[in-house]
């Protein structure tokens, strides 16, 4: 089995596509949330009154790594101010969290495991020579508080036990001690089998659980892969059963599962909770450089370019909790909501519909995707994510021109300052694929260069535009990574209020989008034609989207789901044709924030 290790925010520098979407995020809510939002401006991690546990962790996650690729002096500055506060309140004993000594046996160290793999990040992109010892001081603290009892893992922690490897990893590397194993072993003694609850993942309820929370398997995951080496383990690959069963039962044809807040079943009405995309996303770049298996570094195409852009507003001020496949309308449900579990605001867009976790977490999905474009194995350096930046290490100088996934051509110019391989993988639906114009086979080219050498690489595939079957009768439209829906047609209604001490005003304020389109139509035709679009300065916007698909439609009685106005039918009603077939244009489906994306076709 093949590992890739990471290059950081020193090596890699966004470009094209990739730092507009970043520049876009950094100028957005998460830019800016450590002054709008008491939780993180106000934390306890702070010294502040308000929330002092996973909030505050979870924004430096992303914060960290986007400021640092973006080099921004104001940002990096005050990351750092969180980061020097989180060290000036550690206790003498290395316990690290905002809580009272007395109280640390109910105060649940899912944010001690949370905050440690900030650190990490944290560490590799600042090199801040503070960070190991504040590790060995906080897990070492952990380790005799787990061994001796006096506190344990429950509730969100018992769930997410594997969290606290990479801070491990790190320390083991520094220094090598066997209590940093002994506690990895304590840790998935106390954390939870998730092979023993695999079958209540088949069956949706409406009950909330932690068995069945969309995020907690969204990490879960990676369980294997994250933490197999350090304990000693033969590597099983529990990450393609886990995968495969849960998507079985629960996929959305964005690569995700619906999850609002617990496990929802096959369905296009039902959410998928923001934490779990940027979580899945995660996964899958660990999962891809730790095991090279290319199957998870295609999947994580698949939910960056559209689970994640589909959930955000184009100014990245506003995200929705849900996301439905089946999107027709994000207005308020007077009475009970289509969600297993979550509340009527869900699927609005904005400062913390439904919970305020979403709100920092997202920060983490575009920043760690662009540091996944390259990766580092001996001599090589693989291309692993056909992302436009520049890598500058001890190797090589490389930079990629291109603007995939919205076309699929690649300029590579290389610069070797040692003897090295380059290896570009390529995505399993690339035909005719091309290097340097001659004709080329494979899902992983290698070319070699000398020190010193210099030279450009070009390279090429095409696709071409399908319709994938869902269940129940239903299909979507793909191109490649991108998958591709009807949009609805909509207007913004703008809610500015204040509830339980947060203040939603512009452009932090919350949205209801209000369909003023049809949404009833199935597939009149397999035909498909892509149309090709300048790329704007907001990559996956709503207004003009980088690519479009071609189709042919007809009107269909669809309906609403029974009890709603506001949400389509499961299953349309009759798939009989009520209008000729219309040539129309499908979106991006993370361009289309209304939208049909599974379609039945005509009888």
């Amino acid at each position: 089995m093949k590992k890739y290790e990471y290059f950081t925010t020193n090596e890699i520098k966004p470009r094209g596509w990739i730092k507009s979407q970043l520049s876009i995020q950094a100028n957005g809510l998460c830019g800016n949330l450590d002054k709008v939002w008491r939780d993180v401006r106000d934390s306890a991690w702070l010294g502040g009154n308000a929330e002092g546990w996973e909030r505050v962790p979870y924004w430096l996650d992303g914060f960290i790594p986007l400021a640092y690729l973006l080099e921004d002096g104001d940002m990096i500055a005050r990351a750092k101010k969180y980061i020097d506060a989180i060290i000036s309140h550690q206790k003498q004993d290395g316990w690290l969290c905002p809580c009272e000594d007395e109280k640390r046996a109910q105060y649940d160290t899912w944010a001690l495991l949370l905050i440690s793999k900030v650190l990490t990040v944290y560490y590799e992109c600042s090199n801040d020579e503070r960070i190991p010892s504040v590790l060995y001081k906080a897990m070492k603290n952990f380790y005799t508080l787990l061994k001796s009892g006096e506190i344990k893992l429950f509730d969100w922690g018992k769930y997410r036990w594997f969290e606290g490897f990479f801070a491990l990893e790190l320390l083991y590397k520094a220094y090598g001690e066997e209590w940093i194993k002994e506690l990895g072993l304590i840790l998935k003694s106390q954390g939870k089998d998730y092979r023993e609850i695999e079958s209540r993942w088949v069956r949706p309820m409406n009950e909330w659980t932690l068995d069945t929370h969309i995020v907690n398997l969204c990490m879960m995951i990676k369980s294997e892969a994250v933490s197999f080496s350090l304990l000693g383990e033969e590597y099983e690959d529990l990450a393609e059963h886990f995968y495969s069963l849960l998507y079985k039962y629960n996929g959305m044809p964005a690569g995700i599962f619906t999850g609002d807040e617990v496990l929802s079943g096959i369905s296009a009405i039902q959410g998928a909770e923001l934490c779990s995309v940027v979580e899945l996303m995660f996964c899958f770049e660990q999962l891809y450089a730790r095991t090279g298996d290319k199957k998870w570094a295609e999947l994580l195409e698949l939910v960056a370019f559209n689970a994640l852009p589909a959930t955000l507003s184009d100014d990245m001020w506003s995200h929705q909790y849900d996301q439905q496949t089946n999107q027709i309308a994000c207005i308020r449900f007077k009475g009970k909501p289509i969600f297993r579990t979550n509340f009527y605001d869900s699927h609005l867009f904005g400062l913390e519909p439904n919970y305020g976790c979403c709100t920092a977490n997202f920060s983490q999905g575009w920043p760690k995707l662009a540091l996944s474009a390259f990766m580092q194995s001996e001599n090589d350096i693989i291309s692993a994510l056909a992302l436009p930046c520049e890598l500058n290490c001890e190797t090589a100088h490389i930079i990629l021109e291109t603007d995939y996934p919205f076309k699929n051509s690649f300029k590579y110019r290389v610069s070797a300052k040692k003897d090295f391989k380059l290896g570009i993988r390529i995505p399993s639906f690339a035909k005719n694929l091309l290097a340097d114009g001659k004709q080329a086979e494979g899902d992983m080219l290698y070319f070699s260069f000398k020190s010193g050498e210099q030279r450009e690489i070009c390279i090429s595939f095409t696709t071409k535009p399908h319709i994938e079957p869902r269940p129940f009768g239903l299909n979507v439209a793909k191109y490649g990574s991108l998958l591709f829906a009807l949009p609805i047609k909509y207007r913004k209604n703008m809610l500015e209020y204040e509830r339980d001490g947060v203040e939603r005003k512009f452009p932090y304020c919350d949205y209801e989008y209000i369909p003023e389109s049809d949404f009833g139509y199935g597939f009149a035709a397999r035909e498909l034609s892509v149309v090709e679009n300048k790329l704007s300065p907001i990559p996956f916007s709503s207004q003009q989207p980088p690519l479009t698909l071609k189709a042919s439609v007809a009107k269909i009685d669809w309906g609403f789901e029974d009890g709603y106005d506001t949400v389509c039918a499961k299953i349309p009603n009759s798939r009989a044709p009520l209008s000729p077939p219309n040539e129309v244009l499908l979106y991006p489906y993370g361009c289309a924030k209304l939208r049909m994306t599974e379609l039945p076709f005509i009888e």
